[in-house]
């Protein structure tokens, strides 16, 4: 790698910007290609397949080599880890916060109840206690950011789902019955979400294996994350 291809990966990853590290193995060319690229000195004009295996690498961080008119060329992602915001800093969040840092998500507990959210109650965890109408702007949910909310409050919830909606994190999930996700989907309908919006949303949240304790719960929401990360 060039020295100045060195300084451009350093910026963008200081910036927050995921990048591919793209080399043409013929001889040696490399670029580094960006989500916001519109064009490629590597990659020949109109190659579809080589464009969308860019995107996957961006997407799954998963180093590949894709044929192309020019030559065999090896992407390398240089990506964020993904991050999980949770809205609530309840016990099922206390069970899913460890699970989820292992997994290798960057996690916030967003709560804007001091005796919730608490050092105490999640160690190491970066700790939000602000209103989620506040603090989801500041966050910036992006395509790398899943988001699920755990409280039963439409007050925290509720916004904090807004701005998840507004966003194209991908992942939105709420917990509550599906006699309470109804009741969910008509608050946020109210607010001009079309129905093919509110289908973003996973709830009943988690995957379906009958789930009791908070620790299963947050199995089963840790694995719907992943699978919507991966799949």
């Amino acid at each position: 790698m060039t020295g100045g291809l060195l300084r451009e990966l350093v910026a963008a990853q200081a910036t927050g910007r995921d990048v591919v590290l793209a080399t043409r193995l013929p001889d040696g060319a490399q670029e580094l290609v960006g989500a916001e690229s519109s064009s490629s000195r590597l990659v020949p004009p109109g190659d579809v397949s080589t464009a969308r295996a860019i995107a996957d690498a961006l997407k799954t961080g998963v180093p590949r080599t894709v044929e192309t008119r020019a030559g065999d060329i090896f992407l390398r992602p240089y990506i964020r880890p993904p991050r999980l915001i949770i809205v609530g800093a309840v016990h099922i969040a206390q069970a899913l916060v460890p699970m989820a840092a292992i997994a290798g998500f960057r996690v916030t507990v967003l709560d804007p109840r001091e005796g919730f959210a608490t050092a105490e109650r999640f160690p190491g965890a970066e700790l939000v206690k602000e209103w989620p109408d506040e603090a989801m702007d500041m966050l910036g949910p992006g395509r790398r950011t899943g988001v699920v909310a755990l409280t039963h409050d439409p007050k925290i919830d509720d916004p904090a789902l807004t701005a998840a909606l507004e966003s194209d994190a991908f992942y939105i999930g709420a917990l509550g019955s599906r006699k309470t996700q109804e009741a969910r989907r008509e608050r946020l309908g109210a607010l001009g979400f079309s129905e093919e919006s509110l289908e973003r949303i996973h709830g009943p949240v988690g995957l379906p294996i009958g789930a009791r304790t908070p620790e299963e719960i947050a199995v089963a929401v840790l694995a719907q994350v992943i699978g919507a990360l991966r799949m």
